[in-house]
């Protein structure tokens, strides 16, 4: 893990098309602006797991021919 150190109006710049900057720091909170790419999906953690979580139960719970269904209409990269 990369530790840094950054100061109110100050950024993060991760690869060439992300941006993260430090808008406000008030007592523990600190207020981020994240600039990236519309195709990539940005979520706090915990709502990043919830959704992971959902997404398992909802593959736990299809049939086997509700999958054969299903898996040919996703796009997966390969």
């Amino acid at each position: 893990m990369l530790v840094l150190t950054r100061k109110k109006n100050e950024h993060i710049q991760i690869g060439e098309d992300i941006s993260i900057s430090i808008l406000a720091i008030e007592g523990e909170q600190v207020k981020l602006g994240i600039n990236a790419p519309r195709h990539i999906d940005i979520h706090r953690k915990e709502i990043y797991l919830a959704i992971q979580q959902e997404n398992a139960e909802a593959v736990n719970q299809l049939s086997l021919d509700q999958l054969k269904e299903v898996l040919p209409k996703l796009h997966i990269d390969r």
